[in-house]
């Protein structure tokens, strides 16, 4: 294994990072829609609060798709046909999202405003409930051949241990979703997203202890790796305990960042376990390991150097775009 091959499976680690730190707080504030909101002033000015950022944060996907493409070709020909129903899903679910927003502005009826507001709430939770359940699913084990196709059943993918995960990645999203809203909002928009994350993070303990208990009877990552899996898991719940602590004392940068650090967390569990893999196969001999999958030295050499160009580029964008629209946005008056 070259130190390009595992540049590129680390730097692949990283956009998953970035999008669900970012896309998280998305899927939370589009899940928040029709149930936060209780009027649609109060639903405008949710929508407001990631109307500059939702699609750029979007391109971190993009982005880790297709630096998974040209890095390792094998593992995204292996993942991306053995999940491709889970990864329709995924996409129709974003869709609807992406245009509900669009089309909610432009509609002159209450029917029509209230069916996209339901779009936007019903796809981001899609979204993010089905994410969480694939990779959940993908680091279980799949029944797979020598030459990466995968053969799943039902169960491949529907179980206890990735329902488990897309419920807890769900409620995590949403959560993040909350924070952000406490960030950018004044009022009673803010004090009500304070007391539904009051609630909601005491669930998320007990689900997170529930996730552990099924990682440790469904991966090898104990067997594998018992001490940095142990350590990430204690960072996991040490940041949601900060988070919740932020809530509770209303120090909301203190909750946002440590939600977010708390998404990052679970993609570095999942990178973690599966090092010095890309996928995990039931008969452990036919797992993709890294140097198997990746693609010529070459390519990585070139690709790499494109990247460390166009990165700081697109960073320095994305922190002017959060500065330039930093200010809160004030509750509607109740009518």
């Amino acid at each position: 294994m070259t130190s390009a091959q595992i540049l590129w499976f680390l730097l692949i680690g990283v956009l998953f990072s970035g999008f669900f730190f970012l896309e998280g707080f998305d899927f939370g504030i589009g899940m928040a829609v029709r149930f936060f909101g209780r009027n649609t002033a109060e639903r405008d000015t949710i929508i407001q609060t990631i109307g500059p950022h939702w699609d750029g944060n979007e391109v971190w996907l993009i982005t880790a798709g297709g630096a998974m493409f040209a890095s390792f070709p094998m593992w995204y020909a292996s993942l991306f046909s053995g999940y491709y129903l889970v990864l329709f899903l995924i996409l129709v679910a974003l869709i609807f999202r992406g245009v509900s927003f669009e089309f909610r502005a432009n509609m002159k009826t209450e029917t029509w405003r209230n069916f996209w507001e339901w779009a936007a709430t019903i796809g981001s939770f899609c979204a993010a409930f089905l994410f969480g359940m694939m990779f959940t699913s993908m680091i279980e084990g799949v029944p797979m051949d020598a030459k990466g196709n995968i053969f799943g059943s039902f169960t491949t993918y529907v179980n206890w241990f990735s329902l488990v995960g897309g419920v807890a990645v769900t409620l995590m999203c949403l959560i993040h979703g909350l924070n952000f809203l406490q960030l950018k909002t004044l009022g009673t928009l803010r004090d009500r997203a304070q007391a539904w994350n009051k609630v909601l993070y005491p669930v998320l303990i007990v689900g997170e202890v529930l996730f552990v208990v099924l990682l440790y009877i469904s991966t090898d990552f104990f067997a594998k790796k018992s001490a940095s899996t142990w350590s990430i898991l204690i960072v996991l719940v040490l940041l949601t305990l900060i988070a919740w602590w932020g809530v509770m004392k209303t120090h909301n940068w203190t909750a946002f960042i440590a939600s977010g650090l708390s998404l990052i967390s679970i993609v570095v569990l999942i990178f973690n376990g599966l090092f010095p893999r890309v996928m995990i196969a039931t008969n452990s001999a036919h797992s993709i390991l890294i140097k198997d999958a990746s693609s010529s030295p070459y390519t990585l050499h070139i690709m790499t150097i494109v990247a460390f160009s166009v990165l700081p580029i697109v960073l320095v964008y994305f922190i002017w775009s959060y500065w330039v629209f930093y200010k809160r946005l004030k509750s509607p008056k109740a009518a």
